[in-house]
């Protein structure tokens, strides 16, 4: 009787190139779609209020220190520079809303001469930053 000759088999392999380009394409698309956080540059003392709404799409936020410094950006800017930045700004996103967060030992002249150059350019709808009132 003769023997069959053993085949010399090779277990199969399963190939993963496949998945690691998936997963490669999964983490850029979703590096690439998260909303990433604005920040003015300084931390303020926001007021409370009771009666607060959230903004949506803020693409610029203005904030005002203590000290009556104005930060756009993570850069403090002169008051009278607001008008040509914020135009800059509002063309690079047209649909994005702005806020100002001021703190509360700010002057309410400097926070109403911002609120004054924003209403000069057209700009609808900005708005004031505080914290929920809880």
């Amino acid at each position: 009787m003769a023997k069959k000759p053993e085949l010399d088999e090779e277990e199969p392999e399963i190939n993963m190139t496949p998945m690691l380009d998936i997963v490669f394409i999964m983490l850029i698309f979703f590096i690439v779609t998260a909303v990433f956080v604005k920040e003015a540059g300084i931390d303020v003392d926001r007021p409370d209020a009771q009666t607060a709404d959230q903004v949506d799409r803020v693409s610029i936020i203005i904030a005002v220190s203590n000290n009556d410094e104005v930060w756009i950006n993570k850069n403090e800017v002169d008051v009278r520079d607001i008008t040509p930045i914020v135009q800059k700004l509002k063309k690079e996103n047209p649909k994005g809303k702005i806020v100002i967060q001021a703190d509360e030992k700010s002057k309410s002249g400097l926070v109403v001469d911002i609120m004054d150059q924003l209403n000069a350019l057209g700009v609808a709808g900005v708005a004031i930053s505080t914290l929920e009132d809880s």
